[in-house]
């Protein structure tokens, strides 16, 4: 079933009875509300601010999402946003999981819902390990149909996945941060053997790097169906400096590149019209 019928409300739906109540084939388009009242945050350990307070720890209360500690999208976006948003992102989740949260967060009828996740599939212990971009599609489409079926009108923010091999290249500068990713074996995938300039160090680099691309380019087209749906792409394109980067990992954002994400979400959802 198209996510843009659903999201039209143009699909026949059953009401129990048999009777067919879908809307006229001439309803209007639903416009997009660029001040949502609630906020539920479905993702991975980027929106549980993993690593931007403590060693190997969630900090959600920077979280670029719902962070009560800083500028987050729910304190730039709701009159209560202690009340009003919900953080349902876990550290170490995959798109597979992305279906399971939205579950959870359908119960509470949020008007917007955030989504950042993926960057998981791509760290993997190897390249072989990585999640088939088809299945990383058909978990996406699941979840949101799971949204569809509770909420047709909720609207949806879709962040795209960092850049991983930016992330690589920025982080080797800092001794600590490689220590960390050895002994924490944080995405092996791209980060192991940090300093090898071999071909195959940079071929398989260069692998995970595609498969990024192309699981950003399916949550591109996959949220282009459905009309309440907005594809973030400057994500991707943010060039993180040390700066932005946890001081313990080097790889996930720190406070202030949780800040820096907030205000990139926050730009997309108030634009009058899609930005890409």
């Amino acid at each position: 079933m198209s996510l843009a019928l659903v999201a039209f409300g143009a699909t026949a739906c059953d009401d129990g009875g048999g009777k067919d109540t879908a809307r006229p084939s001439h309803s209007p388009r639903p416009a997009w509300n660029t001040r949502p009242q609630s906020l539920a945050s479905l993702g991975d350990s980027i929106t549980r601010g993993f690593d931007a307070c403590s060693v190997l720890a969630d900090c959600p209360e920077v979280s670029w999402a719902t962070g009560t500690q800083i500028d987050s999208l729910a304190r730039r976006l709701l009159p209560s946003p202690e009340t009003t948003s919900w953080n349902y992102a876990r550290t170490g989740a995959r798109m597979a999981d992305l279906p399971d949260q939205m579950r959870a967060a359908v119960t509470h009828r949020p008007q917007l819902v955030t989504v950042l996740v993926g960057a998981n599939d791509a760290c993997r212990p190897d390249v072989a390990a990585m999640t088939a971009v088809d299945s990383f599609r058909a978990d996406f489409e699941k979840s949101l149909a799971v949204l569809r079926r509770a909420q047709p009108t909720a609207q949806v923010y879709v962040a795209s996945i960092p850049d991983l091999k930016r992330l690589w290249a920025e982080g080797r500068k800092n001794s600590l941060g490689k220590q960390v990713w050895r002994l924490a074996s944080i995405c092996p995938s791209m980060l192991r053997d940090a300093d090898a300039s071999d071909p195959v160090a940079e071929q398989r680099r260069a692998a995970v790097d595609e498969r990024v691309r192309a699981y950003n380019a399916t949550l591109k087209a996959v949220c282009a169906r459905d009309v309440l749906c907005r594809y973030d792409d400057a994500v991707h394109g943010y060039g993180f400096t040390g700066q932005e980067l946890s001081q313990w990992d080097w790889f996930h954002p720190s406070r202030k590149g949780q800040g820096e994400l907030a205000g990139l979400a926050y730009r997309t959802i108030t634009a009058d019209r899609p930005l890409t």
